[in-house]
């Protein structure tokens, strides 16, 4: 074990529940994001949470667990995000856009969520199938888009008809699919894809693509 890691394990202050649960997702996140549920070491987040495996287990009680309470609060973080948008305040065509951007700037400053989310499919979501937290947390999300859409409608400047899920699985792929792909992309398409003029194109694109979808 690293002596700095023995030091603050020796010099931290009585344990509280919460600070020490907070304190080991926060390792976990980072191990899993990593190294995906099947690579993820629970001695490497014990380390690095400053806690031993025992104390893990008593409060997650298995590796699986707590892979979900990382996905759960991984979804958690970004429905909080949007929801600070204020987006039912701004006129439709802007809020759409400001979502657009928003998707955009989430996934290339936490890209530990496309991997979690990555690691999440390879096992056919089987640790969010018993979540209500999910459930509950995404549904104010087509909710939203739902009510911009709405909104757009009756105003008269956006198709009637249009699904907010579907409409979220576009917005959201056309941001994934680039970055998940980028390393392949930037060989394939002979350009590098991570370039800040590329990123500032794409940004560009995926705008125009939503509002040409969904604009009368």
């Amino acid at each position: 074990m690293d002596s700095k890691v023995r030091a603050a394990r020796a010099a931290k202050p009585p344990r509280d529940a919460e600070t020490t649960k907070t304190r080991i997702l926060e390792a976990a996140k980072k191990e899993f994001a990593k190294n995906g549920l099947a690579g993820a070491r629970v001695d490497v987040i014990a380390e690095r949470s400053l806690n031993s495996k025992r104390m893990i287990y008593h409060y997650f009680e298995s590796k699986d667990k707590l892979f979900q309470e990382v996905l759960e609060q991984a979804y958690a973080d970004i429905r909080t995000a949007e929801q600070k948008l204020n987006l039912e305040k701004l006129e439709p065509k802007e809020a759409l856009e400001t979502f657009v951007r928003f998707t955009w700037a989430y996934y290339l400053r936490h890209p530990e969520f496309i991997t979690l989310v990555n690691s999440a499919n390879l096992h056919r979501a089987k640790h969010l199938k018993g979540s209500e937290e999910v459930k509950v947390t995404n549904r104010k999300l087509v909710s939203l888009i739902g009510g911009i859409l709405a909104r757009g409608v009756k105003a008269g400047i956006f198709r009637e008809g249009i699904d907010p899920v579907q409409l979220n699985i576009t917005i959201a792929a056309i941001g994934y699919y680039y970055l998940t792909n980028r390393f392949t992309g930037s060989i394939i398409f002979e350009r590098d894809l991570m370039d800040k003029d590329a990123l500032d194109d794409r940004l560009k694109f995926n705008i125009e693509t939503i509002m040409r979808q969904v604009c009368i």
